[in-house]
């Protein structure tokens, strides 16, 4: 794979999926016992929006920076932002972003641990540099969806595996994650999985959603973000999170957060948001 997610960091797709995240880890802190969180596309973990990659497509600055300005936010863009200046505390410009291991070991209790996988080499080295010296967490330099298959049920029996792929192939990534969730269903029922895919066309999207509801869990809560029409394969239009076994009234913090990010990261008259339960027992 040729994919480096330095080229996005921070855009609007990040934004969307990171207040997601953030909303889920405190919804599962809400409860005493420990959790594992696991990220099966764990990138750099770690972000610099000053290096070459970055400033070569400046997608940051229609992204995080955007709500850098804005106030009264809904209470997960609140804490989103929050994290994100810590990161860049003492300087007057925002170079620093974290890439979602870091977010979740900035809200992990001591007692909960994670699991991060990355594949590429390069990548998973600066994964260990972004997490070094936090005993935590378990880095390992191998495919995702494999570490799922091995590592899952987690020793805590509670947790959430974010799934991020690159969707290189789309229609063809899809179909592996609709094979790696059909083995969670099976290991892991109660796990909460929260899967984010890109949206170009809507056709390409839709029989994922159909594998969803036949899919074997209780619950699916879909979220979508459009800033373009779902008619264009040549950009990306929009982006989705697919939500396995949602933590108790998940929607209402959707229902608060989606409207808000429409209106912030607006990239012309087109916008749209949606939350759906494709099933709900």
């Amino acid at each position: 794979m040729n994919y480096r997610h330095a080229f996005h960091a921070g855009n609007f797709a990040d934004v969307f999926k990171h207040a997601i995240l953030i909303g889920l880890l405190e919804a599962l802190k809400a409860k005493q016992k420990p959790f594992c969180f696991m990220d099966t596309h764990a990138g750099r973990g770690h972000y610099l929006l000053n290096d070459s990659e970055a400033m070569r497509t400046a997608e940051a600055a229609d992204g995080v920076q955007r709500l850098l300005a804005a106030t009264r936010l809904p209470s997960l863009l609140h804490v989103y932002v929050n994290l994100v200046r810590s990161l860049n505390a003492g300087r007057d410009e925002l170079i620093e972003y974290p890439g979602s291991p870091l977010i979740a070991s900035l809200i992990m209790r001591e007692e909960d641990r994670g699991i991060v996988c990355e594949v590429q080499a390069e990548e998973c080295a600066g994964l260990r540099a972004a997490l070094s010296g936090d005993a935590r967490f378990a880095i390992h330099e191998r495919d995702g969806y494999a570490a799922m298959n091995a590592l899952l049920p987690p020793a805590q029996r509670r947790g959430l595996v974010l799934i991020d792929p690159p969707f290189e192939a789309q229609d063809g990534e899809f179909r592996i994650i609709e094979n790696a969730l059909a083995d969670a269903a099976r290991r892991w029922p109660s796990g909460i999985y929260a899967v984010w895919y890109p949206i170009k066309l809507r056709q390409q999207v839709q029989p994922f959603h159909r594998w969803l509801t036949k899919s074997g869990f209780g619950k699916v809560l879909v979220a979508e973000l459009l800033l373009h029409p779902d008619n264009s394969a040549l950009r990306l239009n929009g982006c989705g999170m697919a939500i396995i076994n949602p933590p108790w009234k998940f929607e209402r913090q959707l229902e608060e957060l989606l409207p808000a990010l429409q209106n912030l990261l607006s990239q012309g008259r087109y916008g749209l948001h949606r939350i759906e339960w494709l099933l709900r027992d």
